[in-house]
């Protein structure tokens, strides 16, 4: 393989103005990553309340299946 070396310098070039913008750009990253976190977060909780939401909606569903059943089967074993 043959050595170029406009590649080579482009390469250093990029490692070292990565170096020397590294500390800089931190604080952006931090800031990118607390956004990140918080859009997660938000998004837990809204899955977190569909799943309560749903829950409740079963669980209501299965009292009522639960209180007319026992009322049916007495209507109908009295007729």
């Amino acid at each position: 393989m043959r050595f170029h070396l406009p590649s080579f310098l482009l390469g250093a070039v990029v490692g070292a103005s990565g170096a020397a913008l590294a500390p800089r750009l931190r604080p952006v990253a931090v800031e990118l990553a607390t956004g990140c976190y918080k859009l997660l977060d938000a998004a837990l909780v809204k899955l977190a309340r569909g799943r309560e939401d749903v829950s409740d909606l079963l669980a209501e569903a299965r009292a009522r299946a639960r209180t007319l059943a026992p009322a049916r089967a007495a209507a109908g074993g009295a007729s």
